[in-house]
C-alpha cells in the first residue's frame, strides 16, 4: 500500500525522532552510572542492571512489534510505544530505588522495541520503492547523532543538574513525536496472521541466553561456568529456531 498524500511528508521526521531517543537514552545513561550508584546507594556495577535489562527488553519484544502494527495499524502500535517509552522515562527519573529503576527501564524497552520497527514498517507501506532509499536515509541521520551526544549530554546533566535529567529530557521529545504522529502518520494495517508464540517463546530465551552469557563473561564474581552454559544454551535454542524454520520453509 503506497499512501500519497502530502501528510506522509512528515514520515521520515518521526521515524527519525523515534530514531534519535532510541540511541540516545541508550547510550546517555552511560555516563550517569556512577551518580546513580551514589543516589541509589549502590556498586556501579550493580547499575548494570539498568543497561541490560533495557536492552534485553528491546532484543526480545523487536520481533513482535511488526505483527502488532499489521494487526492494530501503525499509527496506534507506534503512538502506545512512544508513550510508553515517554512514561518509562518519567518513572525511570521518579525511582527511588534500583528495583524501581530497573522496572521501569523495562517499560521504556517495551517502547523502545517498538518504536523504530514500526516507524521504518510505516515508511516501506507509505512511500514507492523509488523514494525508500532517500527517506530512509533521512530517517536514519538523526539516529546517528543520539550516540554522538548521548555522553556529552549524560555528563552535563549530572555536572550541572542530576541524573535525573537524563530521562526527563525525553519527555517532551515524546509529547511532540505522539501529536505528530496522531496528526500525521496513516494507520497502515496488512493481512492478519497467527503469531508464532512458539517461535517468540524460543527466540526470546535464545536472545536472553546469549546476551546474558556475553555480559555475564566480564563480570568477575560469577562463576566461570555460569555464562559459557548460558552461551551453549542460547547456540542450542538458535539452531532449534533454524531447524524449526528449515522443517516450515521446505517442500
Amino acid at each position: 500500500m503506497t499512501v500519497t498524500s502530502s501528510r506522509v511528508a512528515w514520515l521520515p521526521w518521526i521515524a527519525g525522532m523515534a530514531f534519535f531517543m532510541q540511541t540516545l537514552d541508550a547510550t546517555i545513561i552511560n555516563t550517569a552510572i556512577p551518580a546513580l550508584a551514589r543516589s541509589l546507594h549502590h556498586s556501579p556495577l550493580a547499575m548494570q542492571l539498568t543497561i541490560i535489562s533495557y536492552t534485553l527488553t528491546v532484543a526480545m519484544l523487536i520481533p513482535v512489534s511488526g505483527w502488532l502494527a499489521d494487526r492494530f495499524g501503525t499509527r496506534r502500535v507506534f503512538a502506545l510505544a512512544v508513550f510508553l517509552f515517554t512514561l518509562g522515562s518519567l518513572t525511570c527519573a521518579m525511582s527511588t530505588t534500583l528495583t524501581q529503576l530497573v522496572f521501569s527501564r523495562v517499560l521504556q524497552g517495551v517502547g523502545g522495541a517498538m518504536m523504530v520497527p514500526v516507524a521504518r514498517l510505516a515508511l516501506l507501506r507509505c512511500y514507492p520503492r523509488r523514494e525508500l532509499v532517500r527517506v530512509l536515509n533521512l530517517a536514519t541521520m538523526p539516529g546517528l547523532i543520539g550516540p554522538v551526544v548521548g555522553p556529552l549530554l549524560g555528563g552535563i546533566f549530572v555536572t550541572y543538574a542530576s541524573w535525573h535529567w537524563i530521562f526527563l529530557i525525553n519527555i517532551p521529545v515524546g509529547i511532540i513525536g505522539l501529536i505528530l504522529t496522531w496528526r500525521y502518520m496513516p494507520n497502515v494495517t496488512s493481512t492478519r496472521r497467527r503469531f508464532d508464540w512458539l517461535g517468540f517463546l524460543l527466540f526470546g530465551l535464545c536472545l536472553v541466553c546469549i546476551l546474558g552469557g556475553i555480559e555475564l563473561l566480564g563480570e568477575a564474581a560469577v562463576n566461570s561456568l555460569l555464562p559459557v552454559i548460558a552461551l551453549l544454551g542460547g547456540a542450542v535454542l538458535l539452531g532449534g529456531i533454524c531447524g524449526m524454520r528449515h522443517v516450515i520453509l521446505s517442500p
